[in-house]
C-alpha cells in the first residue's frame, strides 16, 4: 500500500504543477513540471520506482519490473493523484479555464506517442537497467526529458506524455474530454513501444 500512496502524492503534485504553472508560468511551464516532476521522482523512487505515470507503468510492466496487479493498482492510484490535483487546481481560478484542443489528432497522437516513448524509454534505462543501478542522476533525466519534449513537442498535442495528466487536466478543465483519446492511445503506446524497444536492445544476459 505504501508505494500506492507514493503514486498518488507524486502523481499529484505533477499534475498540479502542469495545471498551475501551465495556465500561470507560460514558456516556463515545462521547467517547472520537469523540476516538480524530477524531485517527486527522488522523493519517492526508493518506494514505488516513482513513475506517475501509467505509460511508464505500463512500460515496466513489459520490462518485467512490475507485476499485473501492482500496474493495475498504479494506475488506480495515479488517476485518482492526478484527478485530486486537477480538482484542486480548478479552485485556485476565478475564472473558466478555457479547455483547449490540438488543430490535428492525428499529429497530436503521434507526438505524444514520440514523447512518451521518449519518457519511458529514458525511465527504463537510468532506473530500471541494472548496469545503471544507484547512479544519483535518474531523476534529473527524467525531470529533464519531460522538459526536453514539452518544449519540442508542446506546441503540437499540448504536451502531456501522460495519460493521468491528461485525464487531470480534464477535471482542471484545461483539455477538451472529446480528445482524451488522443493521450490515452498514444501515451500507452508509446510506453509499450519503449518496453519492447528495451527488451530488444537489452538482453536478459546483460541486464
Amino acid at each position: 500500500m505504501k508505494k500506492y500512496i507514493v503514486e498518488f502524492i507524486g502523481t499529484f503534485f505533477l499534475v498540479l504543477a502542469v495545471c498551475m504553472a501551465g495556465s500561470k508560468a507560460g514558456e516556463m511551464a515545462p521547467i517547472a513540471i520537469g523540476a516538480t516532476l524530477m524531485v517527486m521522482i527522488f522523493a519517492g523512487g526508493h518506494v514505488s520506482g516513482g513513475h506517475y505515470n501509467p505509460a511508464v507503468t505500463l512500460a515496466v510492466f513489459i520490462r518485467g519490473k512490475c507485476n499485473a496487479t501492482d500496474t493495475i493498482f498504479y494506475w488506480i492510484f495515479q488517476i485518482a493523484g492526478a484527478a485530486a490535483a486537477g480538482l484542486l487546481a480548478s479552485k485556485y481560478f476565478d475564472y473558466l479555464v478555457v479547455a483547449a484542443s490540438p488543430e490535428s489528432s492525428i499529429k497530436a497522437l503521434v507526438a505524444e506517442l514520440i514523447g512518451t516513448f521518449a519518457l519511458a524509454y529514458v525511465v527504463l534505462n537510468v532506473a530500471t537497467a541494472t548496469k545503471t543501478a544507484g547512479n544519483s542522476f535518474y531523476g534529473l533525466a527524467i525531470g529533464f526529458t519531460v522538459t526536453a519534449m514539452a518544449y519540442t513537442l508542446g506546441p503540437v498535442s499540448m504536451g502531456a506524455f501522460n495519460p493521468a495528466v491528461a485525464i487531470g487536466s480534464g477535471v482542471f478543465g484545461a483539455f477538451a474530454w472529446i480528445t482524451i483519446w488522443i493521450y490515452l492511445v498514444g501515451c500507452l503506446l508509446g510506453g509499450a513501444l519503449a518496453g519492447i524497444t528495451y527488451k530488444f536492445i537489452i538482453k536478459p544476459d546483460e541486464d
